[in-house]
Formats: C-alpha cells, structure tokens, sequence
C-alpha cells in the first residue's frame, strides 16, 4: 500500500511539473500580451486541477494496466505451445501460424481508435465545419479501419524482421498518388485524422503489443523491430479516409447519373 502511495505521489509531482509550464505560459500572454484578466479564474483553476488528476490516474493505469496487458497478450499469442500445438518439438514456427496475433491486434488497433478522444472531437467538429456532409461515425469508422490494418501490418513486419522502411515509403506513396484524385476537401481532414490516431488511447496499448512482439518473437530486436507502429498508425488513416471520400464521391454520381437516365 506504501509504494502504491510513493507512486501516486510521484506521478502527481511529475505532472505537475510537466503541465505546470504551460500553465504558465498562458497566464503570461493573458496578463502581459493581452492585458486582461483571467476569466473565470476559480473554474481555471478547478479545471487546472483536474487536469492533473485526471493525467496522473491515466499515467498510473498505464504503467500498472495497459503496459503490462500488452506485454502479456503479446506473449501469450507467441508462444510456440499456443501457435502450433500439434507441431513436434523444436519445430520451426512460420509467419503463417502467428494469425491470431494479426487478428489481435487489427482489433486492438480499430477498438482504441474508435474509443480515442482526440478522433471523436475532430470528428464532431468536421461534422459541424460541413454541416453535416461528413459523417462523425462515417470518419471515425473510415480511421479505425486505416489503424486496424497498420497495426496487423506491423504486426506482420515484427513477425517476418521486414524493414519498416519499405512499408513507410509504400504507404507514403500511395497518399500522394490519393492526394492528387481525392476530393480536396477531405485532404486535409484525411492528413490530420493520420495524427488523432497518436494520442492518448491507442499509443499505449500500441507500444506495448510492438514491444511485447518483439521480445518474444524469435531473433528480434527491441529497438529495431519493437518501434515503428504508430509511424504506420499515422500513415494509413489518410489512406483509408481518402478512399472513403473517393468511394463516397463515386456512389453519389452513380446515384446522381441514375437520376439523370
């Protein structure tokens, strides 16, 4: 009980003083730059406050939940008595018997982005900005899946000892040739929705499963094949959202040339 308290302590300080700078800097602009007072100063700093607390608990959860949840899903799904149970002993495990783990972390991967905050309110607004044409569920839907296959491809590239380079490059090629015939007004939107997708729900569990997968595959680094999962989390929501449109754009002038006829 007392090191879970030293830990909360801990957490609570270290917060603090990560917050407690930007904090500052806003009071500065508020009251050097613009001159004015702070608004509403008690619920700032009631809101400042919770804040703390709420990135704290978050930080707590990760460390004691979904950093060690990772770790073990990951090595329960790679474990040789799992992956292939009727094989004889020593035998050699191939990419195509780690299909659970795949399976796993496409879910992982379209779960916590649909659950991610950052998504929903960037969803909600494009929502508003278009009065309606874009759909909040239609795009979160859109990025979760774009996630759902980077995190199985990764998943893949830690499995096979792949380079990450080439899947980047694949990846970032495709969205300039996307770019060029997407509607232009789901670029950008498709752009930012690759960042949402790095916050605060799907980094964590993300990392972890990477991790986990590769300390427990078979000739893995760490270092070298462990990391490189939320650089594909990032690249194929812009795909998947632009090609959303481009299908969307393309039903509607079906339906609109069916009309005509």
């Amino acid at each position: 009980m007392e090191g879970i308290l030293t830990n909360i302590a801990y957490t609570v300080v270290a917060t603090i003083r990560d917050v407690l700078p930007i904090g500052l800097l806003l009071v500065f602009f508020q009251l050097v730059v613009i001159r004015e007072k702070i608004p509403n100063l008690k619920r700032t700093i009631v809101g400042f406050i919770y804040v703390v607390a709420g990135l704290a608990l978050f930080l707590i959860g990760l460390q004691e939940a979904l950093f060690p949840l990772g770790d073990i899903m990951a090595k329960q799904l790679t474990d040789p008595a799992f992956l292939a149970p009727d094989a004889a002993p020593g035998a050699v495990i191939e990419w195509w018997h780690y299909y659970w783990v795949f399976i796993f972390a496409a879910a992982i991967g379209f779960s916590t982005t649909v659950a991610e905050p950052s998504l929903i309110a960037v969803a909600m607004k494009a929502s508003e900005a278009s009065g309606g044409a874009i759909s909040p569920w239609g795009l979160r839907i859109a990025v979760a899946v774009g996630v759902a296959a980077s995190i199985a491809l990764g998943a893949f590239r830690i499995v096979t000892g792949t380079p990450l380079a080439m899947y980047m490059m694949v990846g970032y090629l495709l969205v300039v040739v996307q770019t060029v015939f997407a509607p232009k007004m789901i670029v950008p939107l498709a752009y930012d929705s690759g960042g949402v997708t790095t916050s605060t729900v799907t980094v964590p569990l993300v990392t972890a499963l990477g991790l986990g997968l590769a300390s427990t595959v078979p000739g893995r680094s760490v270092l070298i094949d462990g990391f490189g999962l939320i650089a594909l989390a990032s690249l194929f929501p812009m795909v998947t959202v632009m090609g959303y449109a481009q299908l969307s754009e393309l039903l509607a002038r079906k339906r609109g040339g069916n009309k005509t006829d």
